[in-house]
């Protein structure tokens, strides 16, 4: 490992530590984001800019080094800036926090993470590695793995990075919409749990399901190949 590589990585390891250490944790929570909504209004109509950059500096931030939060933030989003507003600025965070951890499994972080979640991830790389797009689409629409999750294992492939950005991009428009916009309406929220109700949960699979025809179309072709 080279000197510039294990800086990165002490500092990374740093910021996650601190994160815990100081239990900043506790103001990403419903019950913070709820006692503070009021002041958060009125610091963003005072400096509205710096508000929208701090909120996705710290988005950034927290997706990219795969800490717990992005619910509260996406939420905030939606309490802060409104429904269509608060969807742009978290799905753009969002993105760049994810691609963010991709290029650091990808370039830094490739052995720890095939130590630690290697098996968990053998049949998403391989999916990955052959589908590309449409596969990243459909686990991104379908919450069958976690999100960071997702991040480690494309890392791990050779899916080209403007797969994974746009993938990415794309795929994570429903699902953080829903939560944008409860949080628009942060007052009848009583938690998290209640947002993403089995209705929803049932049409994002169907738009997963949309996305995972082309790759149960191409496993297919290659199983009819491979007979012929």
């Amino acid at each position: 490992m080279t000197l510039r590589k294990g800086v990165l990585l002490l500092i990374g390891g740093a910021a996650v530590g601190l994160f815990f250490f100081f239990d900043l944790q506790r103001f990403l929570t419903l019950a913070a984001l709820k006692s503070n909504h009021q002041a958060l209004l009125d610091y963003y109509a005072a400096h509205r800019l710096l508000t929208v950059a701090g909120f996705m500096v710290i988005y950034i931030l927290q997706t990219a080094l795969s800490l717990p939060g992005a619910a509260i933030l996406s939420l905030a989003a939606g309490a802060v800036f409104g429904s269509i507003m608060g969807t742009l600025y978290a799905n753009i965070a969002a993105t760049l926090g994810a691609t963010l951890a991709f290029l650091l499994t990808r370039y830094l972080l490739r052995d720890i993470v095939l130590k630690r979640f290697g098996s968990a991830l053998k049949g998403i790389n391989s999916e990955l590695e052959t589908r590309g797009f449409n596969y990243l689409l459909f686990l991104r629409l379908v919450p069958v793995f976690p999100f960071f999750l997702i991040n480690l294992a494309a890392g791990l492939t050779r899916l080209p990075l403007r797969t994974f950005f746009f993938g990415t991009m794309l795929g994570i428009i429903p699902g953080g919409f829903v939560y944008v916009n409860a949080g628009a309406s942060l007052a009848t929220i009583d938690s998290l749990s209640g947002i993403a109700s089995p209705r929803v949960l049932g049409s994002f699979a169907l738009l997963g399901l949309f996305a995972l025809v082309p790759v149960l179309y191409g496993r297919y072709k290659d199983r009819k190949h491979s007979t012929v």
